[in-house]
C-alpha cells in the first residue's frame, strides 16, 4: 500500500502540474451547472432536487473521464517513461492500482467541486439529502467504472487521441446497453440469457437505482466488479506490453 500511495501521489500531481486539469475541471462544472439550470428546466420543474443534475451526470461523465483516463499509460508509452516506472520497486499492479486511485481522486475532486449546487438547492427548497448523498456515491462510483475500462483501453495505445476516442465509445456502449433501443437488437436472434447479461452490463440502469435514493448491494458490487477486472485486464496488457 505504500508504494500504491506514493505512486498516487506523484500522479495526482502530475494533474495539477499543467493547466489542463483546471481546464477540464471548470468544463465539468460548467456543464455540470447548464445541464442542471439550463437544460434540466430546473425552475421551471419548480421540484427543490437534483434530478436533472445526476440525470446528466453519464454523459457529462462520457467526455470527462475518457479525457481522464488517456493519458494514464497512451502517454507514459509515448514518451518512454513507461520504462522507468516498471524498474522501480513496484510490481505492475501497484502502479496500475496508484495511477487508477490518482485518476479516481482527480475526478472525485471535479464532483466534490459541484457542492454550491448542493448548497443553492437546500437554499431554494427542502430537497431530501439522502438521495442527493446516495446520489453523488453512485456518481463517483460510475466515475471509478468508467475510468478503470478507460485506463484499461490507455493501456493498448501511444496515441492520446485513440485512447480518447476508443475510451469514449466503450463507455458509450456501457452506458447504453441497458435500453431497449440496444436490446431489441439481440432479442431478435440471441437467446433471452445473452439479452440479459447485455442489460446486466447497463452503467445506466445500476447508477439509476442508486439515485432513487437507495444503495443497493447489486449495483455497488457491479461498478466494484467493473473496477477490478478492468484494473486486472490493464496489469495484464502493461505486462504483455513491457515483455514486448
Amino acid at each position: 500500500m505504500k508504494n500504491v500511495w506514493i505512486i498516487t501521489k506523484r500522479e495526482l500531481g502530475a494533474y495539477f502540474a499543467t493547466p489542463l486539469a483546471y481546464v477540464f475541471i471548470v468544463i465539468f462544472l460548467a456543464g455540470a451547472g447548464a445541464v442542471t439550470f439550463f437544460i434540466g428546466n430546473f425552475f421551471a420543474r419548480r421540484q427543490a432536487d437534483l434530478q436533472s443534475f445526476f440525470g446528466f451526470h453519464p454523459w457529462l461523465f462520457l467526455v470527462l473521464i475518457p479525457a481522464v483516463g488517456m493519458r494514464l499509460w497512451a502517454e507514459e508509452r509515448k514518451t518512454g517513461t513507461i520504462e522507468l516506472l516498471m524498474t522501480l520497486p513496484v510490481t505492475t499492479g501497484e502502479a496500475v492500482v496508484g495511477k487508477f486511485l490518482a485518476a479516481w481522486l482527480f475526478t472525485g475532486i471535479a464532483l466534490a467541486l459541484t457542492f454550491p449546487i448542493w448548497i443553492s438547492v437546500n437554499y431554494l427548497g427542502d430537497p431530501d439529502n439522502g438521495v442527493i448523498l446516495a446520489s453523488y456515491v453512485g456518481s463517483f462510483l460510475m466515475a471509478g467504472a468508467l475510468l478503470a475500462l478507460a485506463s484499461c483501453l490507455s493501456a493498448l495505445t501511444r496515441n492520446q487521441v485513440i485512447a480518447f476516442v476508443i475510451g469514449a465509445a466503450a463507455s458509450f456502449l456501457f452506458l447504453m446497453s441497458g435500453l431497449d433501443l440496444v436490446l431489441g437488437l439481440f432479442r431478435g436472434w440471441a437467446p433471452a440469457y445473452v439479452v440479459d447479461m447485455v442489460s446486466s452490463l447497463s452503467f445506466l440502469t445500476h447508477f439509476q437505482t442508486i439515485a432513487d435514493g437507495v444503495l443497493p448491494l447489486p449495483a455497488i458490487i457491479f461498478f466494484i466488479s467493473m473496477i477490478a477486472v478492468c484494473l486486472f485486464i490493464n496489469a495484464q496488457i502493461v505486462e504483455l506490453k513491457k515483455a514486448s
